[in-house]
């Protein structure tokens, strides 16, 4: 059953008032593919009398006050990505579309759309319930960050909000925990002190929080003569994201504090099962799919999340602050009964558009270690980069994936055979991003699950992000090196030819990420063109988002861990340069080092 956007609908469900209100910048659909919707159906499951608002007019009264206050707390979101991603390039031009936005025209999500819908809230409802912000906007922006739409280090979006509450990461726990805390304390019987202890919550407090680890101050951090600090409360906030060994976080915004409690403690596989068997309609709410087709609907409709977390830690990517960096997989019972469910529905034709996650080859294993004690803080699980606890400083070394982690796709193998073999699928795409270096890692079962990925569940091209081939940019990228890459393609192109099928991989680059260079780009072209046998298409300019690794390095213009410095492109006619020379499709691009090689031979 859908959850209720209008005020006859909460009739129907024999609701006078609501509990909760949610607000997003995408519209209602209800899926597990939409946070509010597993937020909203979560939240039912408990009790809770629930409502969405989606896209609302941000001009007017006529949305925001259609089901009237709650009676516990505003729920608010951008939607699934950050508004200032959803309306700009990276080169800040508008996008015209938006996937998530009926009829597909991009003019219903405001720019800051967290920031926006709460001060909406404030000017139509005059102290009313608790506003607690939520979602990937929210959650990347909850501590000092830099702004690359305005070029500013901006503070956290909780006090710009004017908000009371943020809930940060994968909030699911966080949020059963909120709403009981502020039903227990209308009720009298929990008081404010207990509510600000929860795991994954942020808050604004007067004083520090004893026992908590300080930032630099929001004043220190926006010092651009000594960008140092900022550095070092980066460095303190990344390293601090992991429930079983992470501290709780304080910062200083001009004499007030926000406070960040330690991160929550990740669901286990009853709980994320769970929320995947909660009854999803999984579709648009009709009161938003007359406005018009929404695109979105047609990749996610029948695709299937296995998995949350990614430990790839490539450093252009925030989905390390935001799921974890520890995998946490749903049970195969679970994720065959969804599939049971589709083939019940009557638009399901047979093909399942996805089975995977934020990495599709990391279900159904982790590092032992990693489980017991949360994530080392002297190295990754992939990467170049191990460090010396006492400094962080990195030490260099030759690509490699960390001996104790053991990639294993044994579970995964099995998991995708049940799949295809269910009554009613015909054909089972695996779409989500692969980890080419965890397949070649797994001398076990690397092989065994390519042979299946090349046999059954490649739609012509598998896409794969190398997205570069020169050492020194994939070490900034937190990317496998170059050789990696052409030792997995020969694995393919093999498999391939074996099977008599017409497969290709299709590659995703980066173009003037920090670091790169236009010698760079060449150097890129001209690997892509004699090794690779192409010329790449899907290029993206580099986007500094907020709290990544890449967007440090993009204002700080060092390397966070050395604090040498680095090339940083920052004006956008090169940065278009360097994607258009790899692009471009005249033969003019071999570079020397390649053409000599040639001639020797």
């Amino acid at each position: 059953m859908f959850i209720p956007t209008t005020k006859k609908e909460c009739e129907t469900r024999g609701w006078n008032e609501l509990d909760i209100v949610l607000v997003s910048g995408d519209t209602y659909i209800d899926s597990p593919y939409s946070g509010m919707a597993i937020i909203g159906q979560l939240l039912i499951q408990k009790g809770y009398r629930v409502g969405i608002i989606a896209q609302p007019d941000f001009e007017s009264d006529k949305d925001i006050t259609r089901l009237g206050e709650p009676k516990l707390f505003w729920g608010v979101s951008s939607g699934l990505v950050d508004s200032m991603v959803a309306n700009y390039t990276a080169l800040k031009k508008f996008r015209n579309s938006d996937d998530f936005t009926p009829g597909e025209k991009n003019n219903r999500r405001p720019d800051r759309a967290t920031i926006v819908y709460s001060n909406l809230i404030r000017r139509y409802f005059k102290n009313t319930a608790p506003i607690v912000l939520g979602g990937i906007e929210a959650s990347l922006r909850r501590v000092t960050h830099y702004d690359f739409w305005s070029n500013k280090v901006r503070g956290s979006i909780l006090f710009d909000a004017k908000a009371d509450y943020l809930i940060y990461g994968m909030g699911e726990k966080t949020v059963l925990e909120v709403a009981k805390a502020l039903q227990e304390s209308e009720q009298g019987t929990m008081n404010n002190e207990q509510l600000e202890n929860i795991r994954g919550l942020c808050y604004i407090s007067k004083e520090p929080k004893k026992g908590y680890i300080e930032l630099p101050s929001l004043k220190d951090c926006q010092d651009k003569s000594d960008k140092s600090k900022f550095i070092e409360s980066f460095h303190k906030f990344y390293n601090n994201n992991d429930p079983l060994s992470s501290n709780g976080l304080y910062q200083e915004h001009n004499g007030r504090y926000l406070i960040q409690n330690p991160p929550q403690f990740y669901m286990d596989e009853t709980e994320i099962d769970n929320v995947y068997d909660l009854p999803y309609e999984r579709e648009v709410h009709p009161y938003y799919a007359k406005e018009g087709k929404v695109k979105a609907m047609d990749t996610i409709r029948f695709s299937i999340t296995t998995h949350h977390g990614c430990y790839g830690e490539c450093n252009f990517c925030a989905i390390s602050v935001h799921q974890g960096r520890t995998i946490r997989s749903r049970s195969e019972r679970s994720i065959l009964d969804e599939v049971k469910g589709f083939t019940k529905n009557p638009k399901f034709k047979g093909t399942i558009s996805d089975v995977g996650g934020a990495t599709a080859n990391m279900y159904g294993y982790e590092c032992t270690k990693k489980l017991d004690k949360g994530v080392c803080e002297d190295r990754r699980c992939t990467g170049f980069r191990m460090f010396n606890p006492n400094n962080r400083k990195p030490q260099w070394n030759n690509y490699k994936i960390c001996p104790v982690l053991k990639p294993n796709h044994q579970r995964n193998i099995q998991l995708l055979k049940d799949i295809r073999n269910t009554p009613g699928v015909k054909k089972v795409f695996v779409n989500s991003g692969i980890r080419y270096d965890l397949i070649n890692e797994d001398t076990q079962h690397g092989q065994e699950y390519l042979q299946q990925i090349v046999q059954h569940h490649v739609s012509g091209q598998m896409k794969i992000a190398p997205e570069h081939s020169e050492t020194k940019v994939l070490k900034m990228m937190g990317k496998p090196s170059k050789e990696v890459l052409t030792d997995f393609k020969a694995k393919f192109e093999n498999l391939t030819a074996r099977s008599g099928k017409k497969q290709f991989l299709t590659y995703y680059m980066i173009a003037a990420h920090p670091g790169c260079s236009e010698q760079d780009m060449k150097d890129l072209k001209a690997f892509a063109n004699k090794d690779l046998k192409l010329n790449p298409e899907q290029v993206q300019v580099f986007t500094p988002t907020p709290s990544t690794y890449s967007t440090l390095m993009y204002y700080t213009e060092v390397d966070p861990w050395t604090l040498k410095k680095i090339y940083v492109e920052k004006d956008p006619q090169k940065k278009q340069q360097q994607k258009d020379i790899v692009t471009d499709k005249r033969k003019n691009s071999y570079n020397k080092k390649y053409s000599k090689a040639e001639g020797k031979q």
